[in-house]
């Protein structure tokens, strides 16, 4: 558990916006996705629900979203020593001041009081899973529907933890979308903490922030003095409030998965040891089978992938996963030699065909990372496959690239950015794994709702042979 305390002055808002924090991808959920869900959010005090996800609130209210909140304590303990207020006084204050931050996000008669006790969270874990559940069984409809939004896990806050824990298992086992959002975390981390940059954006509208600011206020006990005397001072300082009010929020976001079908049975993901018999067979049912040639997002997306390559030209190129060879065809004209591998023996045969007018540009069928061609290049290329290795499996070829990129190469990354089913990665997560291992400096980055695309490059100077 983390030591800090709210009279701490933590990290400055400054170092995080210094971060990359606003570079973070952004959810991967479209406004008409998240009017089609149902939510159940989760809140350890009052407040917590609007410093973590009042955005979030703001938005799903405007969308028509349908949205449940359930508050599980009244925050009693906030102010321990406090000469003017007892705890049961203080938990009709906190009740009153969360009931009308609920007002102002358009949530009034969409909460829960839970009645539990403060600081007491940790050891209620059985009953916080149990009212979840009694509120998840209201829903009859997909569970890859109904998201929680909860407390993130590793908050630093033993009541924050717990529910957070809670509310992971009970999604996990369910196969429900989870939302974390971050409290405590931006006083007591760092940006050094790699943790936050595998985290989602959500860009909230001036009147989103605005109505986030105005839930905020609501909590009066919380952002002015209780009275003028010892141990009523103000719990939240602006220093602290300043990592609320910016124009996104962000949450550890986890897709929807399989459910789960008993304790413990969870759903087993493919490996690269399948890829080749997997896609194989998908070749085998059509020549294109993912419409690159005839698709305009595929189209447009390779375009916007040769247009966010940062050097003219590059020496000696490999792409990784080259299916019929789309996009290595477009990448034969801006290097020397290009080396396209991929596991399907049945797509390398469309590939080889495609690039025949290419005689710098030759295939071979490999299973990666356990296979791997010899060679340094300055240029590899990552595109729509990285979800289709095992997290461990994927490490290993982060570090196959670190060991074969040239000084100053450019790795290129492009995924779709909506859950796989059947792997355990998704698009977001690859690029992130790949950062915070990597540690290369971004050149460029670009996202939308259905992929992301990036450009990173090695240390040393391109120059030189030494990666």
């Amino acid at each position: 558990m983390v030591s800090f305390s709210h009279t701490d002055p933590g990290t400055d808002e400054e170092d995080w916006a210094a971060s990359g924090l606003a570079a973070l991808a952004e959810l991967p959920l479209a406004p008409q996705e998240l009017g089609a869900m149902r939510f159940v959010v989760l809140a350890a005090h009052p407040d917590d629900e609007t410093l973590g996800a009042g955005g979030l609130l703001a938005l799903l209210h405007s969308l028509g979203a349908d949205v449940e909140v359930l508050l599980c304590t009244a925050g009693e303990g906030s102010h321990p020593n406090s000469a003017t207020m007892t705890p049961g006084r203080l938990a009709a204050v906190r009740l009153d001041e969360f009931a009308a931050a609920m007002d102002v996000l358009g949530l009034a008669g969409r909460w829960r009081y839970l009645g539990l006790p403060d600081s007491g969270l940790a050891d209620r874990k059985p009953d916080l899973t149990t009212r979840l559940l009694e509120a998840i069984q209201q829903y009859q409809g997909n569970p890859q529907e109904l998201a929680i939004v909860a407390p993130y896990r590793a908050d630093g806050h033993a009541d924050h933890d717990a529910l957070g824990a809670a509310a992971a298992d009970v999604a996990r086992e369910g196969g429900h979308a989870l939302l974390e959002y971050p409290i405590w975390y931006w006083l007591w981390a760092s940006p050094q903490d790699p943790v936050w940059q595998s985290w989602a954006r959500l860009p909230l509208s001036l009147e989103q922030q605005a109505a986030k600011t105005a839930a905020m206020a609501a909590h009066t006990s919380q952002v002015r003095p209780l009275s003028g005397l010892a141990g009523d001072e103000t719990l939240l300082g602006p220093g602290f409030l300043a990592h609320f009010q910016r124009s996104f929020e962000t949450f550890a976001w986890t897709p929807p998965g399989p459910v789960a079908a008993g304790p413990g049975r969870h759903a087993t993901p493919h490996t690269s040891g399948d890829a080749q018999r997997i896609f194989d067979a998908v070749h085998s049912e059509s020549a294109d089978p993912w419409d690159y040639t005839t698709s305009w997002y595929e189209r447009r997306k390779r375009s916007l992938t040769l247009a966010a390559l940062p050097r003219e030209h590059y020496e000696s190129g490999l792409e990784i996963g080259c299916s019929i060879g789309t996009l290595t065809a477009e990448l034969a004209g801006r290097c020397g030699s290009l080396l396209a591998v991929d596991a399907s023996s049945t797509a390398l045969g469309r590939a080889a065909e495609r690039l025949a007018p290419f005689p710098h540009v030759s295939t071979r069928q490999l299973t990666l990372p356990a296979e791997w061609p010899h060679g340094r290049y300055d240029l590899i290329v990552v595109s729509e496959v990285g979800y289709y290795l095992a997290p461990s499996e994927f490490d290993q070829l982060l570090d196959r690239i670190r060991a074969s990129m040239l000084a100053g190469g450019t790795l290129l990354l492009c995924h779709w950015r909506h859950p796989v089913s059947g792997w355990e990665l998704d698009g977001d997560s690859v690029h992130a794994l790949t950062r915070n291992r990597l540690r290369w400096r971004t050149a460029g980055l670009y996202q939308e709702r259905d992929f992301v695309l990036e450009t990173l490059v090695a240390p040393g100077d391109p120059g030189s042979l030494e990666a």
